[in-house]
């Protein structure tokens, strides 16, 4: 076969670079027939194994031989595929995976039935599950995250599932089966013969070290995690993979052991400390050894990019899937995406890795050497120019040093050491027992009276009563030193604010309910910028204190570039949301409770953002409510879908279900902490529908209302459904429509003016919109329905009695109640003449048209809707305010925290705007 000329050329002009190639090729004239004939394409997987499986190895001496004449071959192809500008870093990296892998599996298998053969140990089975085992071979490093370079190590550990014995003539016990087969393993590899090597093996990252047993079972593994497992290994191993073995032992390995090792399911902001500690070690070895300039573990260089990437993986990686993965390069740009620092700071980590990782390569193309120490001699000075394309060593130099010391920076400012205030010392000190007399509380006391606290000695009480709580006290020594080093800095903050013992007290409060998790304390250490957002948040609100004391995790939308005050672009936060809830490296044994955790984030963070933009006081109630209303939809969207698909049983691909919303779900009233009135209907005849379409409510309710690690994500009421709490859960369209014309009161009917299909069936859903048209424009009699309205409201009224002289904005009299009762009266007595009323608008907008269309006064559809939204806004600010409390945490005495109740005097015209009103329509 005639090669190419092209390929002859370009393998004559990059032989210089490489003496490998030139030592190879003299050795083995024949092997540079294959590389001209074939350089043009990539070494492939399949090829590799085809290659294996021709060579026919029948023993030990065989497969080494055929091994190591597939490295050569696939050593040569890549070399010139990459110095000649056919291959880039990525072929590079994962045509050496696909190396390793491919010579690991074919050894494994072949060494595995040699030693399992009957007449030898025969094949090992477990004791417990009585099945064939497997030696599980976990790469570690780069070749766990498919990166590894040309003349790398490679980092493996061997586990086996079970323990047990094989069944052979020579049976032994399954640990000693697989330490066997794992000698063998790394001989086939790592052995130098007259055909070289494969790939020499690392094995001092198993389980407690280089002097262990050499496999351990998968029990020995996550026991070691549990009781030994060290913050370093985390970090080692964010990029195992097992890369043979069975898939199911795979399966358990990866996802129920290792998984919840290296990623906590909170934001796990101790890794910075732990992985400081880790990297001074490092370089202190670095320096030892006179390492400075080697490119991987000299500053800036290969090693303090991949940290700064798992750092995050660390931190977050617990409860975003998209940082579960391994390779250094794909984790930056996912980090790129999500912006965890601005993005200038990756897509220079970026540039910075690839340029390293080619130098890297053209260094050991010189001699297959793993080194990644630039050359003393001139000579390959020259060799190492020219294949960087560099005009002179000089010029390569600058641009090496250029991106270290972009990298080096960046590293640094990420891992930088927490700045302590100069005043934590004395302000740490007022926990300390047995001071010296006055002075540590007099000291404090004047550094208070410097930020500007007019009564600085409530100040220094409060916190040494915080300090001397049971709850301090009990903390571990970590957490109270974290708590201790934030005080300072808290203290200096909250002097900034209008109300500072209010402040001081909700951030307190905030303290205690976070440090169970110390990572949520160290957060507020390491991104020290936050402590001024949250207290602003705080101060404004009691309410969103209590909030983020619930829901911690949120702290982390304050640490994103554009902060939490943009409005929510639901299209985009979608496509967000189906991304995470089905993404492939979630934990397929966790599958149900990580969507149901993602769905709770999603909503808390979404939540949390309008919160944020409400405090700054940008968005009307209305905007709120609506925003509020399309994120309950979308939510209630996706739990439809995930509930359908894990039904066992369907008759049919797609449900048609209807989720209908009532009350301010219905209406877009929707608040923070408002339930949701919710009625399941189907459209569907089958004689199954019934059985099946409650199962799917049963489910959507739990996917509602479960409480897992990350909260509930809505409270929801079924009561409005027919028959209220004894009815069936689900209801066919046609008896819902029975239910409405026949047996339904008229507080049912007035329920129905502020109803909605809200997600499921579009069909059902217009059927669901034209029934309720028709339901509410049937004639009534006036005289009649005003008393069934009134009677309505005497017995919410004796519902919610008020024994105080306030006034309860939403129950008493004047209220909001008789407003939203009045419009109900309006629908219900004149759809029939006015359609247009049935319009799910909103109560504002109706008491409009009700004026335009002659039902009530116009100076009362003017001044009534403005009652209403002031009565709305008042009460949302109540509930977001809270209580004011005192220095001691307690509710100001009398002040009810349960209701939105004002002093009597106020907003006296606009309740006597909705009396006139309710005497003009009921005539009371």
């Amino acid at each position: 076969m005639t090669s190419p000329p092209d390929s002859t050329l370009l393998l004559g002009s990059i032989l210089p670079y490489s003496r490998y190639m030139q030592r190879t090729l003299a050795s083995e004239p024949a092997l540079e027939d294959a590389l001209v004939q074939h350089m043009q394409h990539a070494f492939s997987e399949q090829e590799m194994l085809k290659f294996l499986q021709t060579a026919a190895a029948t023993n030990e001496a065989g497969l080494r031989r055929s091994l190591r004449q597939l490295r050569k071959r696939v050593m040569l192809r890549l070399i010139a595929r990459d110095l000649t500008g056919l291959a880039d870093l990525n072929e590079v990296m994962l045509t050496m995976t696909a190396l390793a892998e491919t010579t690991i599996r074919f050894a494994l298998e072949l060494h595995h039935a040699w030693l399992a053969d009957p007449t030898r140990h025969g094949e090992p089975i477990g004791e417990k599950t009585d099945t064939r085992q497997q030696l599980l071979v976990v790469a570690m490093g780069k070749l766990g995250g498919r990166e590894l370079n040309v003349s790398s190590d490679v980092d493996l550990i061997f586990i086996y599932p079970e323990e047990g014995e094989t069944t052979g003539a020579n049976p032994i016990a399954n640990h000693e089966f697989f330490t066997k087969l794992g000698r063998k393993l790394i001989a086939s590899l790592n052995d130098y013969t007259a055909d070289g090597f494969v790939f020499r093996v690392d094995m001092r990252l198993r389980p407690y070290g280089e002097n262990s047993p050499l496999a351990v079972s998968l029990a020995t593994l996550e026991d070691y995690f549990v009781t030994h497992g060290r913050e370093w290994e985390r970090h080692a191993w964010i990029k195992s993979r097992v890369i043979a073995g069975s898939s199911i032992a795979e399966a358990a390995l990866m996802e129920l052991v290792v998984r919840p090792f290296v990623f906590r399911k909170y934001l796990d902001f101790e890794a910075y400390e732990a992985m400081r500690r880790l990297h001074a070690q490092l370089r202190k070895e670095i320096y030892r050894r006179e390492l400075q300039d080697n490119i991987k573990l000299g500053p800036g260089g290969i090693r303090e990019i991949e940290f700064i990437a798992q750092l995050f993986q660390l931190i977050r990686g617990g409860f975003d899937a998209d940082l579960c993965i391994r390779p250094t390069l794909a984790t930056l740009k996912r980090l790129r995406q999500k912006q965890p620092v601005p993005a200038q700071t990756f897509d220079e980590l970026i540039d910075a890795y690839q340029f390293l990782r080619k130098l890297e390569h053209r260094l050991q193309y010189l001699d297959d050497q793993q080194t990644q120490a630039l050359p003393q001699n001139a000579d390959d000075q020259i060799l190492i120019t020219k294949t960087m394309n560099f005009r002179d060593y000089a010029e390569l130099l600058q641009q090496l040093d250029h991106h270290r010391k972009i990298a080096s920076r960046h590293f640094e400012l990420i891992f930088a050491e927490r700045h302590k205030s100069g005043n934590h010392n004395s302000l740490a000190s007022l926990k300390l027992e047995g001071t010296d007399g006055d002075s540590t509380p007099k000291a404090f006391n004047q550094q208070l009276k410097d930020f500007g606290y007019a009564d600085p000695d409530k100040i220094t009480g409060r916190v040494q009563r915080f300090y001397d709580s049971d709850f301090f006290q009990q903390l571990p020594s970590t957490s109270q030193e974290k708590i201790l080093g934030l005080m300072s800095s808290l203290i200096e903050v909250i002097a900034h604010f209008p109300q500072i013992e209010i402040t001081l007290e909700r951030m307190l409060q905030l303290l205690e309910k976070i440090s169970p998790h110390p990572g949520y304390l160290a957060l507020l250490q390491e991104q020290p910028q936050t402590l001024p957002r949250v207290a602003k948040l705080v101060s404004a609100s009691q309410w969103t204190s209590d909030y983020l004391g619930r829901h911690p995790i949120l702290l982390d939308e304050l640490l994103t570039p554009l902060g939490v005050h943009a409005l929510p672009d639901w299209v985009v936060l979608e496509a967000e949301l189906v991304h995470q809830l089905y993404h492939a490296n979630i934990p397929k044994a966790e599958l149900t409770e990580w969507q149901m955790d993602v769905l709770r984030h999603f909503q808390h963070a979404q939540t949390f953002r309008l919160l944020a933009v409400d405090l700054e006081g940008n968005l009307p109630l209305e905007k709120l409510s609506d925003h509020l209303a399309e994120l309950a939809g979308l939510i209630l969207g996706h739990v439809l879908q995930l509930a359908w698909q894990g039904l066992k049983k369907k008759h049919r691909p797609d449900p048609v279900f209807t989720i209908i919303g009532y009350g301010k779900l219905g209406g877009k009233e929707l608040g923070y902490v408002s339930d949701l009135d919710i009625v399941f209907l189907y459209d569907d005849d089958d004689p199954d529908a019934l059985a099946v379409y409650t199962k799917l409510a049963q489910s959507i309710n739990h996917w509602l209302t479960a409480h897992t690690s990350a909260g509930v994500l809505y409270e929801i009421d079924l009561r409005l459904r027919p028959s209220g709490a004894t009815g069936l859960l689900a209801n066919s369209m046609e008896a819902f429509a029975n239910y409405q014309h026949q047996l339904a009161w008229v507080w049912e009917h007035q329920a129905l003016t502020r109803a909605r299909f809200v997600v499921g069936d579009q069909q059902a859903g217009e059927k669901f919109e034209q029934l309720r048209r028709e339901i509410l424009c049937q004639p009534r009699e006036l005289t009649q329905l005003k008393q069934d309205i009134t009677m309505m409201r005497r017995k919410m009224l004796d519902a919610h009695p008020n024994s105080t002289s306030l006034f309860d904005i939403k129950h008493d009299r004047g209220g909001i109640i008789d407003a939203e009762f009045i419009v109900q009266f309006l629908i219900l007595g004149y759809a029939h003449q006015h359609p247009q009323l049935t319009d799910n608008i909103g109560n504002i907008a109706l008491l409009k048209l009700a004026g335009e269309l002659g039902l009530i006064p116009s100076n009362l559809a003017n001044t009534v809707p403005t009652a209403y939204r002031e009565f709305r806004r008042l009460q949302h600010q109540l509930r977001l305010s809270g209580t004011p409390l005192s220095p001691g945490g307690t509710p100001a005495k009398g002040v009810s925290q349960v209701y939105a109740r004002i002093s009597a005097d106020h907003l006296t015209d606009a309740r006597q705007a909705v009396l006139q009103l309710w005497e003009e329509v009921f005539g009371e």
